[in-house]
């Protein structure tokens, strides 16, 4: 049964949990201003984006501390593990499902997979390029299930497909929150 009234007050209060933590707690420091506009999706669930100003900008080194786009250990933290392999990996496209819904003109529209990188990076428009690491160097990998056509197979999966979250974020409320600075 659809109750867009629980989904929509449940969502409420989670928004104003999470406002909390970053403004009144100030887990990422001192907040400058904010706003934020709330959406419904396609599929009938609400989404926010959020903007946030911080009194401190965050420098390029102090990114990783912040936000990752990479998975998880999963001896070191088994709860991030899971929430992020079940929330925050891109669904898989490109050669693997070519009738996904972010496919444009046979490429996908969000530029998933990522290119695994070291470091963080200051990318050509300004924005960072998040380390994402390869298996050998530091980096982990998981396998999920996948449909094709009728056919269910295990594939592996790497950093070039994790969308950027905050491991404090995604511990506290275990949701999907995409990150970026």
């Amino acid at each position: 049964v659809d109750r867009h009234d629980l989904v929509a007050r449940v969502f409420k209060r989670k928004l104003s949990k999470l406002m909390g933590a970053i403004t009144k707690i100030q887990i990422y420091g001192e907040t400058r201003c904010w706003m934020y506009s709330i959406e419904w999706q396609k599929r009938g669930l609400p989404h926010a984006h959020i903007l946030i100003w911080l009194m401190e900008k965050l420098r390029p080194n102090e990114i990783d501390n912040v936000i990752s786009a990479e998975i998880p250990d999963p001896e070191e933290d088994p709860l991030l593990y899971e929430v992020i392999v079940k929330n925050m990996l891109h669904g898989t496209c490109g050669n693997l499902n070519r009738s996904s819904p972010c496919m444009v003109d046979g490429k996908c529209s969000k530029k998933y997979p990522k290119n695994l990188i070291q470091e963080t990076q200051t990318g050509e428009d300004g924005y960072p390029v998040y380390r994402r690491r390869k298996k050998g160097d530091g980096g982990f990998t998981t396998k999920i299930q996948m449909k094709v056509g009728t056919i269910h197979q295990e594939i592996e999966i790497d950093n070039g497909w994790v969308v950027p979250f905050s491991p404090i974020l995604s511990k506290m409320f275990q949701a999907h929150i995409n990150v970026e600075s």
